[in-house]
């Protein structure tokens, strides 16, 4: 069972590659907060949380398919290099914010070969098992303009 989709979840949290390296974490910054059964959160992680307790902590190991999933080696396009914003000075390596499907999508720079850009659009954490600590610091109900929204509110978000 995962955090229902009226439910706010609040969590600290760090996730760390296979080589124990921290990749993201809210350590020093304020919690994450989102809203359950709403893709904002692996599923995993959700069906943990909904067995805890507020201030509980957790660790856990996420394969590749159950975190960024596996690498799509077809998720590779070669594009020309007039694409990027004009004077940009591209390196392999570089993400690249492009527009699909009406979303904002990042993009790896993965070669370059003169004006033939090679761009990769899986996440760069694609293909590799993370572990997670996590800590469930809250859980309330969503309010009805979070869900109309889909997303938590808070600070001076949506005004």
């Amino acid at each position: 069972m995962t955090i229902s989709a009226n439910k706010v979840a609040t969590i600290h949290f760090t996730i760390r590659d296979d080589k124990g390296i921290v990749q993201d974490s809210t350590e020093g910054q304020p919690p994450y907060s989102f809203i359950g059964s709403s893709g904002q959160m692996f599923a995993r992680v959700e069906e943990k949380l909904a067995e805890m307790a507020k201030g509980e902590k957790a660790s856990l190991r996420l394969e590749a398919a159950e975190a960024y999933g596996e690498y799509d080696k077809d998720s590779q396009m070669v594009t020309l290099r007039e694409h990027f914003p004009e004077g940009a000075e591209l390196k392999e390596g570089m993400t690249f914010l492009t527009m699909v499907e009406g979303q904002e999508t990042p993009v790896i720079i993965k070669k370059i070969e003169g004006d033939d850009v090679t761009i990769d659009f899986n996440h760069p954490l694609a293909g590799r098992a993370l572990d997670m600590e996590v800590e469930l610091i809250d859980l309330r109900d969503a309010t009805e303009e979070e869900l109309a929204h889909g997303h938590v509110h808070g600070g001076d978000c949506c005004g």
